[in-house]
């Protein structure tokens, strides 16, 4: 073993003096820190971005809802359905297109929206965008970007019959300010 040219320092020996002195800076520094953290009331954020994220919640089945269809002894035919979040609360709403089953003729569409909070074990209908005592029927359905579109096949009158509708109407849904806002492009619409 080789010798170290430089002799032993004193101050390399440990010494309970030292470790009183290390224990006595260390509580300063934890004392210290503790005193400069913000408190936990300013160092949250507010505003929509802070808000928790919604409990997860299972888009809404329209076999499971009583549809505000009146159909007599024949049952309800749900057409269509897509689901999306439309009102931007994190959960997914269904819509519905749905009929009375008839024999004969075109029954006349009801579309509806759904909607299942965290807390209810069944969907709810909170919006009724198209009712059948409108008599139309609906095609080219969907659900995108917040959206609700659908083209809408009508009558010019009373006197048209059920299977041949003659009027065709473009249409699309938004939520804005707590309710479901129809707009239409212009010149959309045609007989």
């Amino acid at each position: 073993m080789q010798q170290s040219a430089v002799p032993e320092l004193a101050h390399a020996h440990t010494r309970p003096i030292h470790w009183l002195a290390t224990a006595t800076a260390l509580a300063g520094v934890m004392a210290l820190s503790s005193a400069l953290q913000p408190d936990a009331a300013r160092a949250a954020q507010s505003g929509p971005e802070s808000r928790p994220a919604p409990a997860a919640v299972a888009a809404p089945d329209p076999t499971e809802v009583d549809l505000p269809l009146e159909c007599g002894p024949v049952d309800i035919v749900i057409k269509k359905k897509a689901s999306g979040d439309l009102d931007g609360d994190g959960r997914p709403e269904t819509v519905a297109v749905a009929h009375c089953d008839s024999s004969m003729g075109t029954p006349p569409d009801g579309v509806y929206v759904l909607t299942r909070s965290t807390d209810a074990a069944k969907p709810r209908v909170v919006a009724t965008l198209v009712a059948p005592k409108d008599r139309k029927t609906v095609s080219d359905f969907a659900v995108r970007d917040a959206a609700v579109t659908a083209t809408l096949h009508g009558y010019s009158s009373a006197d048209v019959p059920n299977c041949c509708p003659d009027v065709t109407d473009d249409a699309k849904w938004q939520w804005k300010n707590g309710a479901f806002v129809r707009s239409a492009p212009a010149g959309t619409q045609s007989v």
